[in-house]
């Protein structure tokens, strides 16, 4: 849960930083707040489910920038 939408102090999960940003390039804090609160929403999401089968092959250590169009405004 975002924290601008109502999550902070709420439960928090512990991302690497470009999963994070594919999640922020993907999904507005509103459809967060929404539709993808939980873990499982998230990898529920199509393009997020394709960017975790991707980034899985990577090493650990992997950084990359955020691969893909952003989202539309």
């Amino acid at each position: 849960m975002p924290k601008l939408k109502g999550g902070k102090g709420g439960p928090v999960v512990r991302l690497h930083q470009i999963c994070h940003n594919e999640i922020h390039a993907t999904l507005t804090e509103g459809e967060l707040a929404r539709s993808y609160a939980t873990v499982e929403a998230l990898r529920a999401h199509p393009r997020l489910a394709k960017f975790i089968a991707w980034v899985a092959q990577r090493p650990p250590g992997f950084q990359s920038k955020t691969p893909g169009a952003r989202r539309k405004r």
